[in-house]
């Protein structure tokens, strides 16, 4: 008899802990195969610290490999699934593309951020979501301190130092406490030529921060926040954000570079292509955590509507904690679907919360007890330790640290302004140099219609065009790189694409291959609709996508020539309005599938030639007084 096999998509706190469980009941009796994005297993709760400079990235990332040894790993991210051949499909982190075969699936594939129909949120805002946005949220706060201290000018110098962050939740209030200590502890050291300090906002419509906890610890972490100046306004969100500043709805009108997204999370649009009950996005299961009517397949996490046992008539909310409870019994009930043990419900008991306000400050009520100030922080701190799956003494060691040494602010620029869009697919993974993306479910983000893929200017201080297919803005000042530079869509000089007026070896060409234009108008929402190749977008089952995983297409080194336009089956925009923006051609597949003829990719550049950096245009350099230098050609 052959082992059963035992797929997961998503290593989360429901999926990790659901592939963990498994490992130990089964016995290396099935084959258990866990499918992810990366290979960590992010500790969300820790991420402000990071952003904050506390801890390092590594220092919250659990090892999947090392922490799994009985458990196949694969990287790639599930963007279709047959729910009769009982088959996911996948796309690699180069491109590549496979199918996993199952008995049992689990979908564990977790959230992204949610999006209001707000004006300029889209373009201007970035989320909290994944440790790409908060390497870039520490290097985008350190250079705008850096900024506004060398400014002369008082109204930029207040701008640069002006930091709002929407949504006053547990990782809006973690983000904004640690947030005002960081940038405190910067200017002490580094004193504004205006005299000026650091300011912090923390908006929400709701009535009280937190509202979701316990009301004592809101008035707690209110307390801690307005102690270290943080601006806190309730009953109050944006407007409209523009490059220079937002507009709240209470008509005022704040001057800033930066803007902070932590409204809320939605579950990942992977589960509505299934074509099965949803309760708010969520896929409906029973109190054993599986789908009516398929018994193969089980849901956990923030994809799945779980009934309350203990409140009937309401789901578990979409929180770590529940999550991770999730993944127990899920593993219990897949293993009990093949025979071994029985079946559990899943019945919760409130443990409490804790919230990590930055130093010793915390708010915390461990099995409902009411506590904060320091022992409020040790209790937290604690709790933390106890959770994480790994890599606690390197935590604890980070902690000790910091408690003794000053943090190291510095910007390292690793991770760039359009590479963590807020409208993104995979919060977790930052879009790279040399793989462009599409905007399927990027651009089908719910509720806003009409915001993909529109040119405009980033919170940063960056101005071009943000597009969510990947595309680097021009010429943007705070470190993004331009057109000219290696990532995003290979542009008119980049050595992937066609070779530019200035370079050696062969005349413009138009188009880039794959037939995506090199010469882009101001409104980037119509670059997609000129693209060749491009055509309805489906899943591998033959039903439409409305949204998903996007897939990616491999990047060769070095100049090539362009490819057909044929490509397998992705998925399409789900947002009315957006169009096509954002959409590229994928790998061929077959002449069958072609939906066009390939552009003409023009002479290919030298081989000599260099590729450009990422502030010199590439070509040779010339004088003007008519005598050549050196590295003339």
């Amino acid at each position: 008899m052959s082992r059963p096999r035992i797929v997961i998509v998503g290593a989360g706190f429901a999926g990790y802990r659901t592939a963990r469980t498994l490992s130990r009941l089964t016995r290396h009796q099935a084959d258990i195969t866990l499918l992810n994005p990366t290979d960590y297993f992010l500790y969300l709760p820790l991420l402000p610290q990071v952003a904050a400079g506390i801890l390092e990235p590594r220092r919250v990332s659990v090892s999947l490999s090392g922490t799994l040894p009985h458990v196949r790993l694969v990287l790639g991210e599930a963007d279709g699934i047959d729910l009769d051949g009982r088959t996911v499909h996948y796309t690699g982190p180069e491109g590549g593309e496979g199918t996993l075969v199952y008995d049992r699936l689990v979908l564990a594939a977790g959230s992204v951020n949610k999006l209001l129909p707000i004006p300029g949120v889209a373009e201007h805002a970035h989320g909290f979501r994944g440790l790409p946005e908060a390497l870039y949220l520490r290097d985008h706060v350190t250079r705008q301190v850096e900024l506004a201290a060398a400014a002369d000018d008082r109204a930029e110098c207040a701008a640069r130092c002006t930091f709002v962050v929407v949504g006053a939740g547990y990782t809006g209030t973690e983000v904004a406490a640690h947030g005002a200590m960081y940038t405190d502890a910067q200017v002490r050291r580094h004193p504004m030529r205006t005299g000026m300090r650091p300011r912090w906002m923390l908006l929400d419509v709701a009535p009280r921060v937190m509202p979701e906890m316990d009301e004592r610890l809101s008035r707690t972490a209110e307390r801690v926040l307005r102690q270290r100046g943080v601006d806190v306004r309730m009953g109050t969100s944006v407007k409209e954000a523009t490059h220079d500043g937002v507009v709240l709805t209470d008509g005022s009108t704040v001057d800033t570079r930066t803007l902070v997204w932590c409204v809320g999370v939605r579950p990942d649009p992977l589960v509505e292509s299934l074509g099965l009950p949803m309760e708010r996005g969520r896929l409906l299961v029973d109190p054993h955590l599986q789908v009516p009517g398929r018994p193969e397949l089980f849901a956990c996490g923030d994809v799945a509507a779980v009934p309350d046992l203990n409140q009937p008539g309401q789901y578990t909310p979409m929180t770590a904690q529940h999550a991770w409870r999730h993944g127990k019994v899920c593993a219990h009930n897949v293993v009990a679907s093949l025979g071994r043990g029985h079946r559990r419900a899943y019945r919760h008991r409130d443990m409490g919360f804790v919230v990590d306000l930055g130093g010793a400050k915390a708010a915390a009520n461990p099995l409902g007890l009411p506590m904060s100030g320091p022992a409020a922080g040790a209790v937290t701190r604690g709790y933390h330790l106890a959770a994480m799956p790994g890599n606690r003494v390197r935590v604890a060691a980070d902690w000790l640290l910091d408690a003794v040494l000053p943090r190291q602010a510095v910007q390292l620029g690793l991770v760039r302004s359009w590479s963590v869009p807020l409208e993104s697919s995979s919060p977790e993974v930052a879009r790279v140099p040399g793989r462009p993306e599409q905007s399927g479910k990027d651009a089908g983000t719910a509720g806003t219609a009409g915001t993909a893929g529109t040119a405009g200017k980033h919170a940063d201080g960056d101005e071009g065009k943000k597009q969510p297919g990947g595309e680097p803005a021009k010429g943007q000042p705070g470190g993004e790189p331009g057109r000219n530079q290696p990532g995003g869509e290979p542009g008119k000089n980049q050595p992937g694409g066609e070779p530019a007026k200035n370079q050696p070896g062969g005349e413009p060409a138009k188009n880039q291959p794959g037939g995506e234009p090199a010469e882009r108008g101001p409104d980037a929402a119509s670059a997609g609709s000129r693209s060749h190749g491009e055509r309805a977008k489906r899943s591998q089952s033959g039903s439409p996508r409305a949204s998903g995983k996007p897939r990616r297409a491999v990047e060769a080194a070095g100049p090539r020539s362009a490819r057909g336009g044929s490509g397998k089956p992705g998925k399409s925009s789900r947002a009315s309005g957006t169009g096509s923006a954002g959409k590229r051609p994928t790998a061929p597949s077959g002449p069958s599938r072609s939906a066009g003829q390939p552009a003409d990719p023009g002479p290919e550049p030298p081989a000599h030639q260099p590729p450009p950096g990422p502030d010199i245009a590439p070509g040779p350099v010339r004088r003007t007084d008519g005598r050549a230098v050196e590295g003339d050609s």
